[in-house]
């Protein structure tokens, strides 16, 4: 038997419990990795990944509350031992850049998971990136290069992250209020935050906002 001490202790963090079902399974049945948690928004598996410190985060993208990137952001600032891996059904540039930018260390594509989970989890965990084979190292190497060079390209990098926060809780149907007791902040400041966010973007209304999000990856369409 796998002694504890070697044990790969990792949380699971999707809003669709069959998945979580399935990697951890999948991630069970090897012997040296245990799930010791489990989040279906990127706030849960932030809080989670704050008390359990686990070694690695598996996490999906487009999740309530707080979207995978920037929840990932957060665990990498708060609790830096812990390597993250996100997993998603999105394999565009800009979604790949700005989860590596955030401090994701591994990529795979919903697709081309099962063993490619594992292998990920304990490439990580050993301190090397992982990307799914499907993602080639040369695309993102010079979508990396044109990146710094020609500066930034998407328009979420003129939001801070508080700001995105603010975004994905407004596109969710969140009020002030609600969004004040979520970030610790007065309903006021929340106003102040969405105002200057789409002022930002150059968006004058709600279903504008609730669309961007939608196709940023913010928020799930559910």
């Amino acid at each position: 038997m796998t002694p504890v001490s070697a044990m790969i202790t990792v949380i699971l963090a999707d809003d669709h419990a069959i998945v979580r079902d399935g990697l951890r399974a999948i991630l069970e049945a090897q012997g040296d990795i245990r799930v010791v948690g489990e989040a279906a928004d990127g706030r849960q598996a932030l809080e989670l990944a704050q008390k359990l410190r686990p070694d690695v985060a598996v996490m999906d993208i487009a999740m309530p509350e707080l979207n995978g990137i920037d929840a990932t952001y957060e665990i990498c600032q708060t609790c830096p031992a812990t390597q993250v891996v996100i997993l998603s059904m999105h394999s565009t540039a800009e979604h790949i850049f700005r989860a590596l930018e955030a401090g994701a260390q591994g990529y795979l594509l919903k697709e081309s998971a099962g063993q490619e989970v594992v292998e990920a989890v304990r490439a990580v965990h050993a301190g090397r990136r992982y990307l799914s084979g499907r993602i080639a190292d040369a695309v993102i190497d010079d979508y990396l290069r044109q990146r710094r060079a020609a500066g930034p390209k998407s328009p979420l990098e003129r939001l801070t992250p508080r700001e995105r926060q603010v975004l994905q809780l407004v596109a969710e149907g969140k009020s002030s209020a609600e969004i004040g007791d979520i970030l610790a902040l007065s309903p006021k400041t929340v106003d102040t935050y969405r105002s200057r966010l789409m002022q930002k973007l150059g968006l004058r209304d709600l279903p504008s906002l609730v669309k961007f999000a939608i196709q940023h990856g913010l928020t799930p369409l559910e």
